[in-house]
């Protein structure tokens, strides 16, 4: 047998030591899930992952490795953990889809657990679908949007967010989450790590893990008002970082930065030449001021926006991504792998609600945070009064409280509301989102005071 051959076979049987080790690993890492899930820990923990970063850069000295390959290597181990840990975690999405299989079976839900506005989109988009057809949007498109609701697209986004932007800067998707998928998918490579401020909605973790980046997050608390603070964001920059996502105004607590924080953010993020993520959906929804990423001129950002919320056309999926054009077009490239082109008919309706004025859905969901959280002031709920967006996120004020367990018999009761840990290490939390009537969300606050009154 020849030299290469001996090698081969060495290299083989390494590679079988390999995957019996990661099959042990991850039998080890489901009963540390188990046992979190029992004891209501959160999957990830920083401080215990960063000791074990700083072990293994000691051992790839020790030994010889180049360091990137052994932190690569570390953070497809830890993701792994992550995946298994993760699979029977309850979010906003599970109890949705939950109350509506209830629905099905006659039930009377309560929703406030979803951020889906119950007015209806505006009556232009009625006259906008009946007009489709004789138009001709029945066809084949651009990956990245048709040509006129691009062009369209960019006269907005450069009057309302007051930057300079053209249609090359702009890639149309079904929904803002198909845009952070793709940025995040194209973007980054396994190994990459991605800075994530929680609380946040799961999708940047979930889109994350799907491409085999691994996860950083910065802990931000109820105590300190929802800021990160800087330092923290800072000490976890390394070589394998390459992304920071921020969600302002900020879904589930409703928070926009103090302007000197993202500031400082965004200049960390430009001094370690970071793409920054910027999901901006609910900038319709900002009550107080609020600084688009957009004006910081980044080369480096992506900014997300949708139909959803602002126009309240949640089932249309529709929204969009504002970059430079390379960004737009490696985004672009993966879109039409996936999906070919947008649905034209949505886009052209899309297109002619850009001419509606939304300012009444925003007076409308101001107006219901502040009846609901005037009523959870009532009742035993700690929390920061949103800045804007469309919910609230309050601490149970009890002891070791199971926020799932909670929402689970609050459902029972006919009230759907979200589970704090779905949007990071917040056990003793809910969200509470505010897109129904005020009769309706007194209702519902009423049978969760009922419920914290009666429950141990």
């Amino acid at each position: 047998m020849s030299d290469i051959d001996n090698l081969r076979d060495k290299i083989d049987k390494l590679t079988f030591d390999i995957i019996k080790l990661l099959k042990e690993r991850n039998e080890v890492a489901k009963e540390i899930g188990s046992l979190k899930n029992n004891l209501r820990l959160g999957i990830t923990n920083e401080e215990r992952e960063s000791q074990l970063r700083s072990k293994v850069l000691s051992l790839c000295k020790e030994i010889g490795l180049d360091e990137k390959s052994g932190i690569t290597m570390l953070n497809f181990l830890l993701n792994e953990s992550v995946k298994i840990q993760s699979s029977s975690q309850q979010t906003h999405l599970s109890v949705f889809l939950k109350a509506k299989t209830l629905e099905k079976q006659g039930k009377k839900i309560i929703h406030m657990e979803v951020g889906e506005p119950d007015f209806y989109p505006p009556k232009i988009v009625k006259a906008a679908l009946s007009e489709v057809y004789e138009r001709g949007y029945t066809k084949y498109g651009d990956s990245k949007g048709m040509a006129e609701f691009r062009e369209t697209l960019a006269k907005y986004v450069t009057s309302k967010f007051d930057t300079k932007t053209n249609p090359q800067n702009i890639l149309v998707s079904p929904g803002a989450r198909f845009s952070v998928f793709l940025a995040i998918s194209t973007l980054l490579n396994p190994g990459n790590e991605i800075i994530v401020i929680e609380p946040a909605w799961p999708a940047y973790r979930d889109n994350a893990l799907n491409a085999g980046i691994k996860i950083r997050t910065i802990h931000a608390t109820l105590e300190n008002k929802w800021e990160p603070k800087i330092d923290d964001i800072e000490n976890v920059i390394n070589q394998n970082t390459k992304m920071i996502v921020l969600n302002y105004p900020n879904n589930p607590t409703g928070k926009i930065l103090p302007q000197k924080l993202q500031d400082q953010i965004m200049e960390l993020s430009m001094k370690n030449n970071l793409y920054v993520l910027s999901d901006e959906i609910y900038s319709a929804y900002a009550f107080r001021p609020w600084k688009s990423i957009l004006s910081y001129e980044h080369d480096k950002s992506v900014i997300t926006q949708s139909f959803s919320k602002s126009h309240a056309m949640t089932g249309f999926r529709i929204g969009y991504a504002v970059s430079n054009p390379d960004i737009i077009e490696r985004m672009s490239k993966l879109q039409a792998l996936a999906l070919t082109n947008v649905s034209e008919p949505i886009q052209y309706v899309a297109m002619k609600a850009l001419d509606a004025n939304t300012t009444d859905n925003s007076k409308t969901i101001k107006n219901r945070l502040e009846i609901l959280t005037k009523r959870a002031r009532t009742i035993q709920l700690d929390f920061v009064e949103p800045d804007g967006a469309m919910y609230l996120f309050a601490k149970i004020r009890k002891e070791n409280f199971d926020s799932v367990e909670f929402t689970n018999k609050l459902l029972d009761q006919g009230v759907a509301i979200a589970p704090g840990e779905g949007f990071g290490n917040y056990q003793g939390f809910v969200r509470i989102s505010a897109c129904q009537t005020e009769d309706i969300l007194n209702q519902g606050m009423q049978v969760i005071d009922h419920m914290l009154r009666s429950h141990k």
